[in-house]
């Protein structure tokens, strides 16, 4: 199949802005989808589990009664375990042990010390008492998602885990359920879309009201996430999945064309980008894609992706290609060189980095250890992978001794002064020592 990517290079006049206009992307929803949502945010606050019988049976195809009916509990979960292959459940527990292993690593712990005057500072961290975990459930199911979002929630701490994923036609995964069992999800609710984020939000008497919500969904789910921030906390608004693959031209052209696959086959929408300083490399990079596309199962999605947001670049050299790379600040990147512990030094932006030529972004979807909830478009610029420190809060601790006090209160007392506050000068002031 003829492929119809776009190619240009480093050297191109006006190379910059072309590459903005292949980058940009514009999550924010239009005007009708932000009064369906809000209508339907609103709906759940005051209507609570009524509107959400109604919304799920209207959205999902259900036919609901009651909202008891929407709940799965711990011990159905475990019997979905059992109706699932065997390999499938060894393979999510492994993957889920790898999973918690890594953001082990990743836990804070409270600290404090002592001044001379025998002031105690620190601060002390505690979990999330409730977490919602957003799964999507429509065009595909994504146990993977399952344990990339309840592992690090559990390594904190999080007191319970509340689990959503629409159920379309009353169709339930039972590999989605079994990765909720392995992970340790308290409960599963059946329901989707904007309902369910205002659900988790604002709670109803089904529906237990969550501290943060996380996981991806579609422009319905995001927006309600945005909508709905600051009432609760969120991980992030994700954009399509994207790869951006760095090659020096010695990686088996295959190899890289499927990695290229491997986000174009997520949806139309997703981003697939090859740098390389070598473009007769290039060249046989596509002559790959175009002779595997026919093989793959949604080639037709892959198409449209490539078509539409994917690019091969050729730079000029390696400090070119790492320029740009940290101008993508890709979701995924792959550094597919040799000795990539030299590049990655100077990779500034990035959500993941995959290193050396055997190290495919498909592996750090599933298994690898790493999380695979990552900032996208450009947001790696300033956001960071979804981990443990997501699920954990900080609280300052201070504890002045009397002598502390009162030679903080030297310094608070003028400063307050200085912005009129009175009431705080004289609050400082009273436990000055000397005005005793």
């Amino acid at each position: 199949m003829q492929l119809n990517i776009r190619q240009f290079s480093s050297q191109d006049t006006g190379f910059k802005t072309e590459l903005s206009k292949l980058l940009s992307w514009e999550s924010v929803s239009d005007a009708t989808v932000q009064e369906r949502v809000e209508s339907i945010v609103n709906r759940i606050r005051t209507e609570g589990d009524d509107a959400l019988v109604e919304l799920t049976n209207t959205f999902d195809r259900r036919d609901v009664t009651n909202a008891s009916e929407l709940v799965i509990e711990a011990d159905e979960l475990a019997a979905a375990a059992q109706r699932v292959d065997s390999a499938i459940v060894d393979a999510l527990e492994k993957a889920a042990a790898r999973v918690k292993a890594y953001h082990k690593k990743q836990k804070q712990t409270s600290w404090q010390y002592q001044e001379e005057d025998g002031t105690i500072l620190g601060q002390q961290i505690t979990p999330l008492d409730r977490v919602g975990v957003y799964v999507p459930g429509g065009k595909a199911a994504y146990p993977s998602s399952v344990l990339m979002n309840v592992m690090p929630a559990k390594v904190a701490g999080v007191g319970e885990i509340v689990m959503v994923v629409p159920t379309p036609d009353g169709f339930v995964n039972d590999i989605v359920l079994t990765a909720a069992h392995v992970a340790g999800v308290d409960r599963v609710i059946t329901v989707g879309g904007a309902q369910a984020v205002a659900a988790l939000a604002y709670g109803t008497d089904t529906v237990p009201r969550v501290d943060k919500i996380v996981g991806p969904g579609n422009i319905y789910v995001a927006t309600a996430k945005r909508m709905v921030f600051g009432q609760v906390g969120i991980d992030m608004i994700a954009g399509p999945s994207e790869i951006l693959v760095v090659s020096d031209g010695l990686s088996n052209p295959d190899w890289i064309a499927m990695d290229l696959f491997s986000q174009a086959e997520h949806d139309e929408d997703a981003q697939s980008i090859l740098i390389s300083t070598d473009l007769e490399f290039i060249k046989a990079v596509k002559a790959s894609m175009e002779r595997l596309i026919d093989d793959m199962s949604r080639k037709e999605i892959i198409k449209t992706s490539l078509e539409g947001r994917g690019a091969l670049i050729h730079v000029a050299s390696k400090e070119e290609a790492i320029e740009v790379a940290n101008i993508v600040a890709a979701e995924h990147l792959e550094l597919s060189v040799e000795s990539p512990e030299e590049w990655v030094k100077d990779i500034r932006h990035a959500g993941a980095i995959f290193m050396g030529r055997y190290t495919p972004e498909a592996l750090g979807d599933y298994c690898a250890g790493p999380n695979h909830v990552l900032p996208t478009s450009g947001t790696a610029r300033f956001s960071s992978p979804l981990g443990v420190y997501d699920f954990q809060k900080r609280s300052s601790i201070i504890h002045c001794s009397h002598e502390g006090a009162s030679e903080l209160a030297k310094i608070a007392s003028p400063l307050a002064r200085g912005e009129s506050l009175e009431a705080h000068a004289l609050s400082a002031e009273f436990r000055i020592i000397d005005k005793q």
